[in-house]
This record gives structure tokens, sequence and C-alpha cells, in this order.
């Protein structure tokens, strides 16, 4: 789901006196996701990864695993762009203390690298060989959301050849989702939502960026009577996204 998250309510029946090894590392995720230890909720996701057989985590399982790099590295993302607005306001005015900004900027940077580098490997490793579609659509859009999240911070040759791999793995999620999911599924729509994001402000594609997400809009709109309930919300909230930015972006080539 790509709405926000409410806390996961815990109960002592959600563990059985026979717990697997899987069942506490979820339960675990979840405890920590109520405490906000963001931290800790990746350690138990990323432990129950590695140690499981099989390339296909439950729904609950995915969802975890990704509200928990979600909070770790939308945390950095945000510090950056304080930090890169306070060291462009100290640049301009000769500030002695503008290099110890940046160093501090390259520490975060170096943080929310990590980060992401530690995901890409999990997805590479473990879960990108799923069999199943749709969970082959989430992990193959994740994989170009943090490569996206890398991106946004390099320059020059590397940022290009980061932006190169992150285009070629939304197209793939794209491919794969394009036959196999309809275009009213939140997967895709969400898939659709960052990639045009991707193709706007990083790739600075603006027409193709509009192209994408006013074909996926329209593609939803035409299917939308098909939808069940379970996935309305979801689907319909990340459509109204997908016009906001449309909206945002016509707008915006308007005034230039």
């Amino acid at each position: 789901s790509f709405s926000a998250l409410s806390p996961r309510v815990l109960h002592l029946a959600d563990l059985s006196p026979a717990v697997t090894m899987g069942e506490e590392q979820v339960f675990m995720a979840k405890l920590a996701e109520q405490a906000e230890r963001y931290d800790e909720m990746v350690k138990y996701m990323k432990e129950l990864v590695e140690s499981s057989s099989s390339s296909t985590l439950g729904l609950e399982e995915r969802n975890l695993l990704s509200v928990a790099y979600k909070n770790l590295v939308g945390a950095r993302r945000a510090s950056l762009r304080v930090i890169g607005s306070i060291e462009a306001k100290e640049i301009e005015k000769g500030s002695a203390m503008a290099e110890k900004i940046r160093l501090y900027k390259v520490k975060v940077e170096e943080e929310l690298e990590n980060i992401c580098n530690e995901i890409l490997s999990l997805l590479d490793n473990h879960l990108l060989s799923s069999p199943d579609a749709e969970s082959k659509v989430f992990y193959q859009k994740m994989k170009a959301d943090y490569l996206r999240y890398k991106a946004e911070f390099k320059s020059g040759a590397e940022k290009s050849e980061i932006s190169t791999e992150a285009d070629g793995a939304y197209k793939a999620a794209t491919e794969v989702a394009t036959k196999e999911l309809a275009p009213t599924h939140p997967i895709r729509l969400g898939l659709a939502l960052n990639y045009s994001v991707f193709l706007y402000e990083v790739q600075s594609e603006q027409s193709r960026a509009c192209e994408l997400a006013k074909q996926s809009f329209d593609d939803a709109i035409a299917e939308l009577d098909t939808l069940d309930e379970e996935s309305y919300k979801d689907s319909t909230l990340i459509m109204q996204l997908l016009r906001d930015n449309l909206t945002l972006w016509t707008s915006d080539d308007n005034e230039n």
C-alpha cells in the first residue's frame, strides 16, 4: 500500500507459543516501527530476508521492509535538503563555516549511500528473483527508487551512471507491470508516479515525465469501475498525486 501506514497494533496472540524465527522477526519489526526505532526495524527485516529460503515475502513482510528503509532514507534525504539550503546561504555570505557545513553534508551523504547500498544488495541477492509478477514489480521499483535516491546527491559522471541504471530499473519494472498488472493496480500506479518524478527531477525530461503521468492517469480512469474496495483508496490517492504533479509541471512549463 502507498497510503500512509497506520501503526500496526500488536497483540500477544500475534506470537504463538511455538514461534518461528521469521514470526519473531516480523513481530519485533512491528514493535520497532511502533517505537519509531527504524534502525532496529531495518535490522529485523534484513535478518528475515537473509534467513529466508524463499525469494517471496508475504504482503505484510514486503510492506514492513519498504517502510523500514523508507524511514531511514527519508530522514536523511530531508536532512540533506535542510543542510544544502543552509550551505547555500552561508556560501553566499562568504561565511567561514561553509566548509564545516560541506563536511557535515558529506557525512550525511555517506550514511544515505550506505543505506541505499544495503537495500540494493538485499534486492539483487535475495528478492528480485521472485517469480510472482506483483512482487517482481514491487522490488524492481524499489531498486529504481533507491538508485534514484543515490543519484540525487551525486554529480557529473557518477550521477549520470547511477541515473542510467535507475532508468533501466524503472523501465524493467514498467515492462512487467504493463503486461501483468491492471492499470488501476496501486503498485503499477505507484511505479508510474515515482518514475515520472525521476524523469522530471533527476533526468530533466519534463515532456516524458508529463506523458507518463498523463497516460497512467488516463489508463487508470478508463478502468476505475473495475477496482475492488480494498485497492480503491490506495489507487485513487496515487491517481490524485499523478494529477497534482501534472498540474504543477504544466504550470511550471507555462511560466518558463
